[in-house]
């Protein structure tokens, strides 16, 4: 139960902090040069960074509350892989950084594969 629920909150923390700091309480420079790369003017760009914001805070708050539902902790697999990859593609150089989506999205997505695997347990131990 300790491990489900650690994956959880950490889980929920990670989409939350990085729905709303880096997007709505102060927009990080990385933040406008990943929407900039698709070519919209600057106040489209942040329009477009604010609303990933809050979409973010909301999987946040859904998955806090739904992370026994199965679907949804595929989606966030699902979802912090697409992320991954679209750096990968659109910005490469930064996944070497320090503190970069494959530091970030991979442990999150074996959090997530904990998640599933207790999921999986529990279903076994109830007839």
């Amino acid at each position: 139960m300790l491990a489900t629920q650690l994956a959880r909150y950490m889980i929920s923390f990670s989409w939350l902090y990085h729905g709303f700091f880096p997007k709505l309480f102060h927009v990080a420079p990385l933040e406008k040069i990943m929407t900039a790369n698709f070519g919209f003017a600057e106040d489209i760009s942040l329009r477009i960074t604010q609303t990933a914001g809050v979409a973010e805070i909301l999987f946040g708050i859904v998955f806090f509350i739904f992370y026994q539902v199965r679907a949804v902790v595929l989606l966030n697999i699902m979802t912090l892989t697409g992320l991954l990859l679209f750096v990968a593609v659109l910005q490469p150089d930064l996944l070497i950084e320090a503190f970069n989506p494959v530091t970030t999205n991979l442990p999150l997505i074996a959090l997530s594969i904990v998640l599933l695997q207790q999921q999986a347990n529990s279903n076994n131990q109830h007839p």
